[in-house]
């Protein structure tokens, strides 16, 4: 075995040897752009982490990814990490204590009887079922999202789509990818509660609405299975959900270095790990993930009082109630100005490296105006559910008087970004949801203190920034998956504040009023703007 370059100055000296004995775990994300695994070490640090980056497709109107894209991205994402483990610690790992999956929530995954895929994967991305969202929405008194897997099943029975007749199991990819790696369907209840609505009482999904469900659909569809055994089992954080077979070792890693036998927890969605990787499952805690999406995810202390179309009802990894604003676009437009303003200093002979010409333009945004200076931005590249577009047109717009200057620009793109999810958190401060901080995630917080600061405004309470933050999803799905072997009966918050968080740094910044009336000034502009985004997406461009 090769000797640690860091042995004797790094506290973590004993790194390669629990590499070697399995005493890691691993997280792996299938976030919208990039696969990303991290390993960590039993102290929770970060040790190795690898990346495959990915894109969706539009394919006959649908956002989808292939399932050969998965499996490609998978292996070349564990490939990756197995390299970065030797590189770093002189081992390449063969075991690990505990792994889980993970990937973007909801959407829409029918198999047959024999496993096969029914139509391509719909994502959380498409917004083609509204009529089915609505009347579920008011069968069960339960706000039902456009991309929940329920609302495309039954948009799928109202539209008389040939395969409904043959589907015989639904999952989200995290739970595609699960089953795949250990030959058992089951969920983690986060996840499962972006399938279909749970009941927080019994950490499983709601008897009641199933019930509804079963009788409006044996109307229109006589014999089909009743939901439920259509559905994954459930699962709560801390259950083994199974062991890697040898096939699902050959999936992840064909050189056959991985071996089999290996626990799994329940696989998540995203908006779960976030929540687990910003410490933030308590009642009055929440954190906001900032992607290709961005949602933020509030902890209740009660139900809420009425249904919203702008708040899903969702759970924590160990199923308790979370109100959730999901807006469907988040910094992707930001990240392709980015990219253009990089081709301009190459273009001078200055050539740059991404982080750093995103680094300056998100400082360069904090000497804008505080509300942008006039300008009007929107980040819709699809259509955004809460706003009510279908279909989205990414926009900039200014008026004669507005000031165009790079500050204001980059001002308005990151306030932009935050539009769509200031107006949803707007209603859960209508309904008295206490929030003591909002932790934050995303490639946006590594540049200090501009979209943190920003986010404070838009969501008028302190943001919170800790510094494993950068590890996103991932580093929070590998802590579910060492909470699996070593929670020893803890419940999941005193788990993380005891052996994950104690001690770690968080940044918090409080609003700025200034911020703040910008903000509100600029919100104001972008909400009577939104007729100038309706009328762009009647518009056929392509």
């Amino acid at each position: 075995m090769a000797v640690d370059p860091q042995q004797g100055t790094d506290p973590r000296a004993g790194t390669p040897a629990a590499i070697v004995e399995g005493r890691t775990s691993l997280g792996i994300e299938l976030g919208s752009t990039r696969i990303k695994a991290v390993l960590i070490g039993p102290d929770g640090a970060a040790v190795a982490s690898g990346s495959h980056d990915w894109e969706n497709q539009l394919v006959d109107r649908m956002w989808t990814y292939s399932l050969d894209a998965v499996w490609d991205g998978l292996r070349s994402c564990v490939a990756s990490l197995r390299d970065d483990a030797e590189r770093r610690h002189g081992v390449r790992p063969t075991t690990v204590g505990g792994l889980g999956v993970s990937a973007m929530m909801h959407g829409y995954l029918a198999f047959d009887d024999d496993g096969e895929l029914l139509v391509p994967f719909r994502t959380w991305r498409n917004t083609t079922t509204e009529r089915a969202a609505g009347e579920l929405t008011e069968l069960f008194g339960q706000n039902i999202p456009l991309r929940w897997s329920v609302a495309h099943l039954y948009q799928a029975v109202l539209d008389d789509e040939p395969h409904v007749a043959r589907v015989r199991t639904l999952t989200t990819l995290a739970g595609y990818v699960h089953r795949r790696l250990t030959g058992r369907h089951v969920l983690g209840v986060g996840d499962a509660s972006g399938m279909f609505p749970v009941d927080p009482q019994t950490r499983d999904y709601d008897a009641r609405m199933l019930g509804q469900l079963d009788e409006l659909l044996s109307e229109r569809r006589p014999g089909m299975p009743a939901v439920r055994d259509l559905l994954p089992e459930v699962l709560v954080a801390g259950q083994e959900a199974g062991r890697l077979t040898e096939e699902g070792a050959a999936l992840l890693d064909p050189s056959g270095t991985l071996r089999a036998g290996i626990p799994m927890c329940p696989p998540e969605g995203d908006a779960g790990t976030g929540m687990v990787a910003t410490n933030a499952v308590a009642p009055r805690t929440g954190n906001v993930s900032v992607g290709t999406s961005i949602f933020a995810m509030v902890v209740l202390e009660r139900p809420l009082e009425r249904v919203h179309h702008e708040l899903d009802v969702v759970t924590t990894p160990a199923g308790d109630l979370v109100a959730m604003v999901h807006c469907n676009n988040g910094a992707s437009e930001l990240g392709a100005w980015a990219e253009v303003f990089g081709q301009f200093a190459a273009a001078l002979g200055r050539p740059a490296e991404p982080d750093a010409v995103f680094g300056a333009l998100l400082g360069a945004a904090l000497d804008g105006d505080a509300d942008g200076g006039g300008l009007l931005a929107y980040n819709y590249l699809s259509g955004e559910p809460i706003t009510g577009l279908t279909e989205g047109r990414p926009l900039i717009v200014r008026s004669p008087g507005s000031r165009l200057t790079l500050a204001n620009f980059m001002r308005t793109q990151v306030l932009s970004a935050f539009g769509t999810l200031s107006l949803g958190m707007r209603v859960l401060e209508g309904e008295g949801v206490q929030l003591d901080t909002l932790y934050a995630h995303g490639g946006m917080f590594r540049t200090a203190g501009v979209a943190q600061r920003l986010l404070a405004a838009a969501v008028r309470a302190p943001v919170g920034v800790a510094r494993t933050a950068s590890e996103g999803g991932p580093w929070g799905m590998a802590v579910l998956a060492g909470y699996l072997g070593a929670g020893g009966g803890q419940d999941l918050d005193s788990y993380l504040r005891a052996h994950v968080f104690a001690g770690s740094a968080v940044d918090v910044v409080e609003p700025d009023a200034a911020d703040v009336a910008g903000f509100t000034t600029f919100l104001e502009r972008y909400v009577a703007g939104l007729a100038i985004e309706q009328a762009a997406t009647t518009v056929e461009l392509d």
